[in-house]
Parts: structure tokens; C-alpha cells; sequence
């Protein structure tokens, strides 16, 4: 997901995306320990879409 994309969102919507996040990365860590995940750069992708969602969150909180 781009920076762009997220800013355009609100800040419920960004709280939602956020917990979708976290969910998807607790998914795929379960997901590579029993050996099923195929494509472990994924796990680093939303990593990073988290930690823009959160930047976007901390703008937000101080605008």
C-alpha cells in the first residue's frame, strides 16, 4: 500500500487498516514457523505497511 493511498483514509479507517495489519502479521509469523508460507517477503511488506499506517496516524494526531 503507497503512502498516498493511506492518507487518504480517515483516522477509523486507518485504526481498522492498522489491526487488519497486525492480524495479517501474526498470520504469516504462524504461517512461516510450521513451514507453510511460501513467500516470506510478504512478512516485511506489512511490516512496513504498518509502520506507514502509524506514521500516518502520528501526523494526524499532530496536525
Amino acid at each position: 500500500m503507497k503512502a498516498k493511498e493511506i492518507r487518504e483514509l480517515s483516522v477509523e479507517e486507518l485504526n481498522n487498516k492498522l489491526k487488519e495489519l497486525k492480524t495479517e502479521l501474526f498470520n504469516l509469523r504462524f504461517q512461516l514457523a510450521i513451514n507453510k508460507l511460501e513467500n516470506t517477503n510478504r512478512i516485511t511488506e506489512v511490516k512496513r505497511d504498518i509502520a506507514r499506517v502509524l506514521t500516518v496516524l502520528q501526523e494526524k494526531k499532530n496536525a
